[in-house]
C-alpha cells in the first residue's frame, strides 16, 4: 500500500534537491537565465508539496489551495525557464493570468459551488496550458537541431499532461483522485507525477548540459581578442572547403591580410592601442563581407577570409573592398587615431591543392609577400599563368 504522506514528504524533499542543484548553476553560470526560473520551479514545487503535507491533516481546505497554487506557480516557472532557454521574451502576464483564473474558478468550485470534478479541470488546466504554450520551442526550437535533453522533455510535459487528462476523466467517472481522498487512486497519481517531475527536470540539466558544451566549443574555436575565428577554425573550415571543391569541382578563394607596421603601432602607443587596431580592424572587415565568408585571426596581426565559391577575380574584388574601407578609416584619422594600413595577398584553390589547405595558404601568403614587396597597403593575386618557359609556371600581380 502506498503511503500518501510518505509520498508528499519525498516529493518536497527531491524538489529541495533539485532546487539546490539549480542554484548551484545559477551561482556557477549567472549567464544562464533559464537555470533561475528552474530552481524557482524547485523551491516553489517543494513549498507547495509541503503546504499539501499539511493539508492532508488540515481541517480546513485553505492549505490545499494555498498548494494548489504553488504547484500551478512552479509550472508557470518551469515553462519560463524554456522560453528563456531559447531567448525568449517571458510571458509574465499569461502565467500571472493563468494561475489566477486557475486558483479562482478552483475557489469558486469549492466555497461557491462545491463541484470536485470540475474543480480539478481548472487546476489542471493552470498546470497544465503554461507547459503546453512552451511545448513547441522544445519539439521544433528556433535553430532547428533538437537536443537530447529537450527531446526528453517534450516528452515528459506530454505524458504530465496525459496523466492530468486522465486525473479529470477518472473524477468524472468517480475514481477520486483529490488530496482529500487520500487513496490509492491519489497516491498512484503523485508517485506518476513525482517521478515526471524528476524527469522533467533531467530533461533540463541535459540542455543545460549541451548549451554549456556548445559554447566552450564555441569558444575553443573564437579568438579572444577580436571574437573572429581562430586558427583552429580556420584550418578546419579550409578543410572542409578544399573537400567540397574536390568533389564538384567548384572552386573558392582565400585573402591573407597582415596589418602594415603593426609593430611599431605596439612599440609607440602600447599593447593596448595595439589590441584596439585589430579589434577595429575587424568590424571594417566585417563591414564588407558576404554572408557565409569567414574571417578568423590566425595570430599577432594577421587575418585570413574564407570566401566560398568565389573566383579569382570575386576574391580581388572583395580585397579591393576591404582595402579602400581601410583607406578610407585612415584617411580619416585625427591627431588622436592610430591610421590602419594592410596589405592582401589573394588565391584560389585549383585541383593541384586538391585537399591539402596548407597549400593554398602558401600561395595566398606567396601573394601577400608580393604585395608587401610592392610597397604595402595594396593587394596581390596568385595566378596561374600560361607558362612561357619550362621555369615559369605562376606569377603574382598585384595591384595599387
Amino acid at each position: 500500500m502506498l503511503n500518501v504522506p510518505t509520498l508528499w514528504t519525498v516529493f518536497v524533499v527531491n524538489f529541495l534537491a533539485l532546487g539546490v542543484i539549480w542554484a548551484y548553476v545559477t551561482r556557477s553560470y549567472p549567464n544562464f537565465a533559464a537555470a533561475r526560473f528552474w530552481m524557482a520551479s524547485a523551491f516553489v514545487g517543494a513549498a507547495g508539496a509541503m503546504v499539501a503535507l499539511i493539508g492532508l491533516s488540515a481541517l480546513s481546505p485553505l492549505p490545499l489551495l494555498i498548494a494548489g497554487a504553488g504547484i500551478i506557480a512552479s509550472s508557470c516557472f518551469a515553462a519560463m525557464g524554456i522560453q528563456r532557454f531559447y531567448d525568449r521574451p517571458v510571458s509574465w502576464r499569461f502565467m500571472v493570468a493563468t494561475g489566477a483564473l486557475s486558483l479562482g474558478t478552483v475557489a469558486f468550485f469549492k466555497f461557491g459551488f462545491d463541484h470536485m470534478p470540475l474543480r480539478m479541470f481548472c487546476y489542471t488546466l493552470g498546470q497544465s496550458l503554461p507547459l503546453l504554450r512552451a511545448l513547441p520551442l522544445l519539439l521544433s526550437p528556433p535553430e532547428g537541431r533538437v537536443s537530447p535533453g529537450a527531446r526528453l522533455s517534450g516528452i515528459v510535459i506530454i505524458a504530465m499532461v496525459a496523466t492530468f487528462s486522465t486525473r479529470i476523466v477518472g473524477n468524472l467517472l468517480d475514481y477520486d483522485f483529490s488530496a482529500v481522498a487520500g487513496g490509492q487512486n491519489h497516491a498512484i497519481m503523485v508517485l506518476g507525477l513525482l517521478f515526471l517531475s524528476m524527469t522533467l527536470n533531467f530533461g533540463f540539466l541535459l540542455m543545460a548540459i549541451d548549451r554549456l558544451r556548445g559554447e566552450v566549443a564555441d569558444l575553443a574555436l573564437l579568438d579572444d581578442l577580436t571574437g573572429v575565428a581562430n586558427r583552429r577554425h580556420l584550418l578546419q573550415r579550409l578543410s572542409e572547403e578544399c573537400a567540397r571543391s574536390q568533389r564538384s569541382g567548384e572552386p573558392f578563394s582565400l585573402l591573407v591580410i597582415d596589418l602594415d607596421g603593426f609593430k611599431t603601432i605596439n612599440d609607440t602607443h602600447g599593447h593596448a592601442a595595439g589590441d584596439a587596431c585589430l579589434k577595429h580592424f575587424t568590424l571594417m572587415a566585417q563591414t564588407r563581407l558576404r554572408p557565409g565568408d569567414m574571417l578568423a585571426r590566425t595570430g599577432g596581426d594577421e587575418f585570413c577570409i574564407v570566401l566560398p565559391s568565389s573566383s579569382l577575380r570575386e576574391a580581388a574584388a572583395i580585397a579591393r573592398r576591404v582595402l579602400e574601407v581601410c583607406r578610407q578609416d585612415a584617411a580619416s584619422c585625427s591627431d588622436r587615431d592610430i591610421p590602419i594600413a594592410i596589405s592582401i595577398g589573394v588565391a584560389e584553390w585549383d585541383r593541384g591543392i586538391g585537399e591539402f589547405p596548407d597549400r593554398l595558404m602558401a600561395n595566398a601568403d606567396h601573394a601577400l609577400y608580393a604585395a608587401k614587396k610592392n610597397g604595402k597597403n595594396d593587394f596581390a593575386v596568385y595566378d596561374t599563368a600560361p607558362p612561357l618557359s619550362p621555369d615559369s609556371v605562376e606569377t603574382v600581380r598585384t595591384f595599387a
